[in-house]
């Protein structure tokens, strides 16, 4: 049943990412209402897949990487909407839902069948320590859409044409400041995430610290992010630098997320759960 969930919650995000850049073509208010609403549609169905799924397997919804795909894909969008708020922006979906959509297209073509929870996982810190840090990743892809669309409205502004980015984005200080606060939320949530983690091995593995491929990309990443937030607080970056620096700290946490889980000799390795 969770799988059907996952799969009408799926069309609905390719709906809704269909009307956003719809809306961006044609600047008609109906459709973005349209695209919000398959967004919402898609949200809550994809709550009841996770939510079936963590019965169905007793455990958390996040242990395999189907699962971690979808679980990601939800964690975004739970901060679109969170960002919406914020922002009084619903065309920021523009950006966003494609991402979503793509985590999710990318979900469906793996294995999705339950998977039994290794012995080393078997802790309430996997609640912990895992949905934490994937809610920061989550907050750092919503920095990571901002930057985006900070850099080609700017552009369109520096250039002087005006397409049709620039009449439904926010303001660039609006983004900028977006940005900022989806930053300070996302790097303490994966600060905190790396401490439970921390306590976790030491747990589990007798070490809080063992330089495993996972850890030292987590280190990596956070150190891109603990740079940036310094430089903006501290240094006064703003704007394009501070865009910059979050697009290529979103390719750290994609590498992070992806390329080393499915490292074979990582402890935290995909492939061993499969």
């Amino acid at each position: 049943m969770n799988i059907l969930f996952f799969h009408l919650a799926w069309a609905a995000y390719l709906l809704a990412t269909l009307h956003y850049l719809l809306f961006a073509a044609a600047k008609k208010r109906i459709i973005l209402t349209v695209a919000h609403s398959f967004t919402l549609f898609g949200f809550l169905l994809h709550t009841a897949s996770l939510g079936l799924r963590a019965y169905e397997s007793g455990h958390a919804p996040w242990v395999t990487l189907f699962e971690s795909l979808s679980f990601f894909g939800w964690c975004i969008a739970l901060f679109y909407f969170w960002s919406e708020r914020q922002s009084g922006q619903r065309a920021i979906g523009v950006f966003i839902l494609p991402l979503i959509a793509v985590l999710t297209s990318g979900a469906l073509l793996l294995p999705r069948a339950l998977s039994e929870l290794p012995s080393s996982l078997r802790s309430p810190w996997l609640w912990v320590h895992g949905s934490l840090s994937f809610l920061g990743h989550a907050a750092l892809a919503i920095v990571f859409c901002t930057g985006l669309m900070y850099l080609l409205l700017e552009r369109q502004v520096k250039g002087k044409h005006f397409k049709s980015l620039y009449y439904f984005l926010p303001p660039l200080h609006s983004l900028d400041d977006l940005g900022y606060r989806c930053l300070a939320l996302g790097f303490t949530l994966l600060t905190i995430g790396i401490i439970t983690g921390a306590i976790w091995a030491e747990q589990a593995w007798g070490a809080y610290w063992s330089w495993d491929p996972k850890e030292t990309c987590s280190l990596i990443t956070w150190v891109i992010y603990a740079f940036l937030l310094h430089a903006r607080l501290l240094v006064g970056w703003r704007g394009r630098r501070a865009a910059i620096v979050a697009i290529i700290g979103f390719l750290a946490v994609l590498i992070n997320f992806l390329g080393v889980n499915l490292l074979p000799w990582s402890r935290h390795g995909y492939l061993s759960y499969l």
